[in-house]
């Protein structure tokens, strides 16, 4: 699918979709519970869809009503032989794993796109040292067979925190206490943080000292009779950063400052670029302003990285972004792709190690980009249009189904201009 957007003013009001890192962990405890549960969430996309189709298969009835999803836990029906079906979606794939391990018997997932390159390790050769047998990495369908033991599991904090959710979800279900130990620096902490808030919700005790989890085994879940899906502040921060950038200002709502989710701190970041923000409730309005080049470190954000360079550009001198080397394993080589269709666009930019140095001028020129079938950087590219005197052509414009399936028509509500068959 190919998009072309032409330059225009982005203003008005949004509601922020749901989110995904939050539905992904309500789906997961309710299939898992004793009772039957409701999640209130209005929409979906790609990758939720990925798990509530994985729970299905484990043996979960999940149903839908205007409101949301009735879910019927996997106990009534549990599929000793399954096949799971994870599409692109690296949470589903991370987090079905280990409970599947701990369910005992054989499944089989699958997973397309790039996700069958994405790394497994260390977590792999912790569930094989835990009485699982896997087949191989990067082979589909990934075979698992055995049942998951407790006992004393290491990672590193710094590799992924979806390896650290997938065994929170499992080692309750064990037969006894098991210890989770995370060494070096921990990244991406907020969303071990949502993990946890989801579980203890459920029921689920996890006593914590520093960087190590202990957790009791025979333990049940019992998800709260009805819960809601907040909104994603991830897909959030691409219109708010629309409106510190060109227009009248853009409102987002369906956000809420509590919220455990790590990508809320686009509010101070856009506070340091210098952009004019207003709260009402639950919702936020963002307003150009002269905007300057700061200092970022993503250890903890890296889903932000993409649309913080268009700010970057957008701003005026140096902008500094360290510490997002993980995204070399995301949808795309997520660090040479921004640079890819930055460089394109106009960008003066320069790629490190583990980021980027950007020297912004207030605008960009435009092009032809390629969304490398990244949902992001689909989205990166179409709020970078803003900044561009010429029109911007974005090939495989689809990817925003990922995460975002209405992302084009919302873009459409606030004022751009675009054409093609989205």
């Amino acid at each position: 699918m190919q998009v072309t957007i032409e330059k225009s003013e982005l203003n008005g009001s949004i509601k922020a979709i749901a989110s995904k890192s939050h539905a992904h962990r309500l789906f997961i405890c309710a299939a898992l519970s004793e009772q039957e549960s409701k999640i209130l969430c209005s929409e979906t996309s790609e990758d939720i869809d990925a798990t509530l189709d994985c729970l299905r298969a484990l043996g979960a009835k999940i149903t839908c009503d205007e409101e949301g999803f009735i879910i019927k836990p996997i106990w009534a029906e549990l599929n000793a032989n399954r096949t799971l079906k994870c599409r692109e979606s690296g949470s589903t794939l991370r987090f079905m794993l280990p409970i599947v391990c701990a369910l005992g018997g054989e499944t089989k997932l699958y997973a397309e796109g790039r996700l069958p390159q994405r790394p497994l390790s260390p977590l792999y050769e912790q569930l094989q040292q835990h009485g699982c047998n896997l087949s191989e990495q990067g082979k589909m369908p990934l075979l698992c067979r055995g049942m998951l033991e407790y006992g004393k599991y290491v990672l590193p904090g710094n590799i992924s925190s979806q390896f650290v959710t997938g065994l929170l979800f499992a080692l309750p279900l064990l037969d006894g206490e098991s210890e989770l130990k995370l060494t070096g620096k921990i990244e991406s902490l907020p969303y071990i943080e949502m993990t946890l808030q989801a579980l203890k919700q459920a029921g689920i005790r996890i006593e914590r000292c520093k960087q190590t989890f202990y957790i009791p085994g025979q333990q049940k879940y019992r998800a709260k009779r009805e819960c809601r899906v907040e909104g994603d502040w991830s897909n959030a921060a691409f219109w708010l950063c629309a409106g510190a950038l060109q227009g009248k200002g853009i409102s987002c709502d369906n956000l809420y400052e509590d919220s455990l989710q790590g990508d809320k701190e686009i509010i101070p970041l856009l506070n340091r670029f210098g952009a004019k923000i207003e709260k009402f409730d639950c919702a936020y309005r963002v307003m150009p302003a002269k905007l300057h080049g700061i200092e970022i470190d993503a250890a903890n954000i890296p889903d932000l990285v993409p649309i913080l360079s268009v700010v970057a550009c957008g701003a005026h001198g140096k902008t500094t972004i360290y510490h997002a080397e993980r995204l070399r394993i995301k949808e795309s080589d997520r660090l040479q792709t921004i640079y890819n269709v930055l460089r394109t666009l106009g960008a003066d930019i320069e790629i490190k190690e583990d980021g980027f140095v950007i020297q912004g001028h207030g605008s960009l020129q435009g092009g032809i980009v390629q969304a490398y079938g990244d949902h992001r950087i689909a989205m990166m590219a179409s709020i970078a249009a803003c900044l561009c005197e010429q029109p911007v052509t974005i090939c495989g414009a689809e990817a925003v189904n990922k995460s975002y399936p209405r992302f084009f028509s919302d873009m459409r509500i606030l004022g751009a201009q675009w054409k093609g068959d989205a």
